[in-house]
This record gives C-alpha cells, structure tokens and sequence, in this order.
C-alpha cells in the first residue's frame, strides 16, 4: 500500500469527509483535523470528532470507518456537511454525492482519495493536557474531541 499526500494541506486546506457506520445506516462530516503515518507497525489516518456530533455515535458504534478527499470544485457541498447535522437532514443522499461500499464502510463515487480505516483506539483528549490558549480558543463552551487512529487497510484512488 503506497500514499503519497501532503497531510497538512490535504486535511486543513482540502478538507475531507469523515464517514462511519455502513451500507443501511451512516453518517458523514466534514474534518479539517486529523493525520497520517505510522503507529504499532500500522499504516494509520487520524481524526478528531466532538462527543456533540452526530457522526460521534457512529464512530463509537462501528469498527471501520473512511476519510475521504474530494476535488476543489466540491467544496460547498463539503460546506453543507460541515454545517448540518445528519439528524437533521438527509445528508447521505444529498444531490451531487453518490453513496458507495468501501469495505466495511461507505464513502462517495465523487472521492479522489478514500482511506478505509478498522478502528484501533480512542480517546477523549483531555484539557488539562492542552495549551491554556488552545482550550480558551477551542473548547471554552463547547464539546471537547475524541481522537480516533484507524488502521489504513484500502486505498481507494480515482
């Protein structure tokens, strides 16, 4: 398995798709947090979701989960799972995507780059561990994260 990506610009200027749960029940948000490498001898992609979102229950309840990167020309639709929450709306059928299997997850047609990932780790990162100014501009009033690390075991390219 081979991935060449600029981690940084990928997540952060790109943005991704966080997709969890399978085929009859998910949901999918936009990240802009989260990374890839190495870990226990795994090729691993790391995220980050807030105990709030929706996506939340479907990473706690499901072992295999996608982030997947989508072209420049995507990016309001990006913008609508960012800023609606799957109980809401209908977000999985939302016009322009097209829902597909990718293992034992999902992700969409429009993908240029899927990782499948099985879940090996979480944790809820702890604000006493954080920089005072990270807490003050992040987390003051609002949910704190959970960190997910995923083995990568696919790599679906368009």
């Amino acid at each position: 398995m081979e991935l060449t990506i600029n981690t940084f610009s990928q997540f952060d200027k790109k943005w991704a798709l966080l997709t969890a749960g399978n085929k009859d029940k998910f949901n999918s948000m936009t990240i802009s947090w989260g990374g890839t490498g190495t870990l226990w001898g795994k090729p691993v992609a790391t995220t980050y979701v807030r105990t709030s979102r929706y996506t939340h229950d479907f990473m706690d309840e499901n072992d295999y989960f996608t982030v997947s990167f989508y072209p420049e020309s995507m990016k309001d639709i990006l913008g609508v799972f960012g800023s609606k929450s799957g109980r809401d709306i209908d977000k999985m059928n939302y016009e322009g995507l097209t829902v597909r299997e990718a293992g034992e997850s999902v992700t969409y047609e429009e993908a240029e780059l899927t990782l499948v990932c099985k879940k090996l780790f979480k944790q809820r990162l702890d604000e006493n561990n954080i920089p005072k100014d990270i807490v003050e501009r992040f987390y003051e009033g609002d949910a704190p994260h959970d960190m997910y690390i995923g083995e990568v075991v696919e790599i679906i390219k368009k």
